[in-house]
């Protein structure tokens, strides 16, 4: 028995329902919206206007965030035409790029100069927590408001991903412990990336769900398709490639500037920027229906971010110092991950009945939301750098003990899942 993968995002125009005029001129604005997010950046880049910190870093950080919806549209669209197997990898690494660039660029900066240490991990924590505290909970809020919804289910296609990301989980306690990611644990990490996507591979192909821009765009003749996915590509490569490591340092410069902790800038400014598109393509899944897509969309991400974002940190590093090197962790950044990884055990430990209820939604987003108000008003208003370290140890620990008592209380649906995982194994083989 074969497991059938989530669909893999997004309502596809079928021969018979064939996108309509008013999705091609929507489409046509919010493409034309993303190459105009870029002209401003490219402008700084390009022709030396120079209009301020501040405003220099916002508009990059918009071109940003408009490379992010053209290659999500991309990825999507291009699922149409690339292998089961290639697409799961390559989809998975384009979609995300956007997301690792400025944290890849820290790191790479990092092996140049210690003073960017700091910064290497901000990234990583951030959008991992901002992933699990905002993006689930929306899911679940999403599936009560439209659809009265009290519960969004998680079907077996998910099993893997859960799986993978409790490996990942698991793994990743021992960073703070060591106080360093080496290239061990990258070359671990990949592994478990390679192996999700090998397993996920194997299963029955499905058709490709898509919405918006990618509806329209895959609804389109082949070369017409191939044509406007390669141009997307292109141009979100080139406003990434032109855009990162300026919005990297004027993350840094910007809170210097406005006595802001750069730090909680990195952490957070940049993911929201980053991950802009996933949380739309969730929120549409929901909104139409589809909750069941749009958590296993973003179940998927975080994975990717578990595995392949981790593990491409001390490569950055490596490359930046020009020698093999691990990428060390100061108290802070330990401490981070430390928080990360428990949120994580504790996201796992709420899916473990495979679903996700509005209150543990409430849960999930409540936890985050008040860790996140705590910490700032600690570390910036109060000035408190040891306050801060308490704070996220106490949050961790709450994350943690949590996360048993779910897990205690959902036992007998985990070892259902695993017996049944199993016997379908022992079938399909």
């Amino acid at each position: 028995m074969r497991v059938t993968p989530a669909p893999a995002v997004l309502d596809v125009p079928s021969p018979a329902h064939p996108a309509g005029v008013g999705d091609r001129r929507t489409t046509f604005a919010a493409v034309l919206l993303v190459l105009l997010a870029a002209l401003p950046a490219s402008v700084l880049r390009f022709w030396g206007w120079s209009p301020g910190v501040v405003t220099a870093t916002v508009l990059f950080g918009v071109a940003i965030v408009g490379a992010a919806f053209a290659l999500s549209w991309a990825a999507e669209a291009a699922e149409r035409d690339i292998p089961r197997a290639l697409a799961l990898t390559a989809v998975a690494l384009l979609a995300v790029l956007p997301e690792y660039a400025v944290d890849i660029i820290f790191a790479w900066k990092a092996g140049k100069d210690p003073a960017f240490t700091a910064y290497a991990a901000a990234n990583m924590t951030g959008s991992n927590r901002l992933l699990l505290g905002l993006g689930w909970p929306a899911v679940g809020l999403l599936a009560w408001l439209f659809h009265r919804q009290r519960s969004v289910p998680l079907d077996r296609a998910n099993v893997p991903a859960l799986a993978f990301l409790a490996a990942a989980t698991a793994y990743s306690f021992l960073l703070p412990i060591r106080g360093a990611i080496s290239l061990m644990d990258s070359a671990i990490l990949l592994a478990l990336f390679i192996g999700y996507a090998a397993v996920t591979a194997r299963a029955e192909q499905v058709e490709p769900e898509l919405v918006g821009p990618a509806a329209v765009i895959g609804a389109l003749s082949t070369p017409w398709r191939r044509l406007a996915v390669g141009a997307l590509l292109a141009f979100a490569g080139m406003s990434i490639a032109m855009s990162a490591e300026p919005f990297a340092d004027g993350l840094v410069h910007t809170g210097r500037s406005l006595h802001i902790d750069e730090f909680l800038l990195v952490q957070w400014l940049a993911p929201l920027a980053s991950e802009a598109p996933e949380f739309l393509i969730a929120a549409l899944l929901a909104r139409r229906g589809k909750g069941a897509s749009a958590l296993g969309l973003l179940l998927a991400a975080k994975v990717n971010q578990w595995t392949v974002l981790v593990s491409s940190l001390p490569i950055a590093y490596s490359v930046g110092s020009g020698h093999l090197a691990a990428l060390p962790l100061d108290t802070r950044q330990a401490a981070e991950v430390l928080l990360t990884a428990a949120q994580s055990l504790f996201g796992l430990s709420v899916l473990a009945t495979m679903s996700l209820t509005l209150r543990r939604s409430a849960l999930l987003a409540g936890l985050f939301l008040v860790q996140l108000a705590m910490g700032g008003v600690i570390r910036v208003a109060l000035g408190s750098a040891g306050g801060a370290m308490d704070e996220l140890l106490m949050f961790s620990v709450c994350y943690l003990l949590l996360a048993a008592v779910f897990a205690y209380r959902a036992r007998a649906t985990i070892l259902s899942v695993l017996r049944k995982t199993i016997r379908g194994e022992q079938a399909a083989s």
